[in-house]
């Protein structure tokens, strides 16, 4: 319940490795093959989702609601962005794909390191 708890309270979409470091001090028992575990039999009970958008690490998302990612190049931090509607797609020749899971992924700069990087 603590990792979900995490995920919920930080909308950072941590790696499993910064739940572990971030629940570790206050929870000295726990294991990284636990949060790992965890994380595995949440994701499969569909309460939280993975997202693959870094290229090094699988990040955690415990927001359930249609939306789109952006990572930052910079900084590497990744925001929600909001989609306004997931809807069925006609195909020509298949026909209607019935759509049950979507994840849209955006790179670019946040203002900041934009700002950086232009001076």
């Amino acid at each position: 319940m603590a990792i979900l708890d995490y995920l919920l309270m930080n909308a950072t979409h941590p790696t499993a490795d910064t739940i572990f470091n971030d629940l570790y001090p206050s929870i000295p028992t726990l294991s990284k093959t636990t949060v790992y575990n965890t994380l595995k039999l949440l994701e499969e009970q569909g309460v939280i989702i993975s997202i693959n958008i870094d290229e090094k690490n699988v990040r955690y998302d415990g927001d359930l609601s249609d939306h789109a990612h952006f990572k930052c190049k910079g900084c590497g931090c990744i925001y929600d962005l909001p989609l306004e509607t997931r809807e069925n797609i006609h195909v020509s020749g298949v026909g209607t794909l019935i759509i049950t899971e979507c994840q849209i992924y955006y790179k670019g700069y946040c203002a900041p390191c934009y700002e950086m990087i232009q001076n």
